[in-house]
């Protein structure tokens, strides 16, 4: 059997191991370890499993995941999201679905301090959906926006998943970080401009509050969150400025959330020990598929794939956008059933060599890649998002109305997704500013 033969053979029963809920990580390694060992024979895959898992996760740029992973849980673990949530509900209360929209807020500011998807959803709902559903807001509505505004933490950093992309990639760290700025903001944007708008549409949805809060409290409120601004700009601006790179920045950030922290008097020794754990534990989980990943990338450059992919992607002449297209196609299907980083790193020792061969902008691929995950966070049977939202809100919100809820910001995903294909500036424009 040919290496090339033995290489599709190899992707078949991968998938054939994701379909049986097999863990990514071990059906990566063991479809990998198999595949080399029968291109090469088993010393050399012996010597690849020896060699190069450490060699990746001992990457330097990797650093910034653990530190960012602290940095979110330091600030989840001190009570930063009540008073971000309650600072939005407040500014935000008399709009046509307030509450929502400043659960939408709330989430994209979570978002910027916490790096995980999974995280800003479990913070905000735990918090918005009780406030939500004692107004008489529709469930299926309170447990979508959390959800969705959850997925925000994907694009605006820190972003664990770009720092991922970029190191798996070899693209720079910082200019990603950057770029998922926009994309964020954007979408929480449209996600904004849907709630008001299914809101004033059916004012059932959401009833509207005659509560007065007094100019008072909505300033004494802002105060309470200056802990954000501050770490988003720690993060972002020694980037921005060149005072620190990628990796250093999450240092950066991790220790101002530690001196927030102490500063504040929230910092006790449970929470401290809470916030090592849950990093350290995060960390290991996402290495371990990792390094799955990176034997795959081994086995498929030795069976060829990647190569004669290439060949017939030139061959056949296909347009960028359609491409692109076809890409969106196999993202959003896949990610109804991998979880965000399983799906990226499974998927990219496949595709990276095709968007080089297609001379694409590999921050912009990073970027659109990201988008896809998000989607994929929200889609049945697997949105982890809705899982995570259906565990917070127990048996007040069945798991169909939550999906049902969140098919309106699919919808708004794919205006969002097509915004940025068809203007690949939103997400390079910042970049570009760093590079210049």
């Amino acid at each position: 059997m040919t290496p090339l033969a033995i290489g599709f053979l190899s992707l078949g029963g991968l998938l054939v191991l994701l379909a049986m809920r097999m863990h990514v990580g071990i059906a990566l390694g063991v479809v990998s370890l198999l595949g080399m060992a029968a291109i090469r024979g088993p010393n050399a895959a012996i010597a690849a499993v020896a060699d190069l898992p450490y060699q990746f996760v001992a990457h330097w740029t990797l650093s910034a995941v653990p530190l960012f992973l602290l940095m979110g849980a330091i600030v989840f673990h001190t009570g930063l999201t009540a008073s971000l949530y309650s600072a939005a509900r407040n500014w935000l209360n008399f709009l046509p679905g307030g509450l929502a929209i400043a659960t939408n807020a709330a989430g994209a500011g979570f978002a910027a301090v916490s790096g995980s998807s999974l995280a800003t959803a479990a913070a905000i709902g735990r918090i918005a959906i009780p406030e939500m559903l004692k107004a008489k807001y529709d469930p299926g509505l309170t447990a979508a926006v959390v959800a969705a505004s959850g997925t925000i933490g994907s694009l605006i950093p820190p972003s664990i998943l770009l720092v991922i992309y970029g190191t798996f990639t070899e693209q720079p760290i910082g200019a990603l970080l950057i770029a998922g700025i926009l994309p964020g903001l954007l979408t929480a944007a449209v996600y904004t401009v849907l709630i008001l708008t299914r809101c004033i549409a059916n004012p059932k949805l959401a009833p509207r509050t005659s509560e007065h809060i007094p100019w008072s409290t909505k300033w004494s409120s802002l105060r309470q969150v200056w802990p954000v601004p501050v770490l988003f700009l720690a993060v972002v601006v020694s980037i921005y400025a060149g005072i620190a790179t990628a990796t250093e920045a999450a240092a950066v950030g991790a220790f101002v959330a530690l001196l927030i922290a102490i500063f504040q008097r929230r910092l006790s020794r449970l929470a401290m020990y809470r916030s090592v754990m849950e990093a350290v534990s995060s960390t290991g989980s996402i290495f371990f598929v990792a390094m799955g990943a990176i034997l795959l990338t081994r086995l498929l450059a030795l069976s060829g794939i990647p190569y004669w992919m290439v060949e017939q992607l030139n061959a056949s002449e296909v347009e960028p956008l359609v491409f692109i297209l076809g890409v969106s196609i196999i993202y959003l299907v896949l990610g109804m059933f991998l979880d965000p980083i399983g799906l990226m790193l499974v998927t990219l020792p496949v595709l990276y060599p095709l968007f080089k061969a297609m001379n694409m902008d590999m921050i912009w691929v990073g970027i659109l890649v990201i988008k896809y995950l998000e989607i994929g966070l929200l889609t049945p049977p697997v949105g982890l998002n809705v899982y995570v939202v259906k565990g917070v809100a127990g048996d007040r919100i069945s798991l169909g109305a939550i999906f049902k809820g969140v098919t309106w910001f699919l919808l708004a995903e794919i205006v969002v997704l097509a915004l940025l294909i068809s203007f690949p500036a939103i997400s390079l424009w910042l970049p570009s500013m760093i590079i210049n």
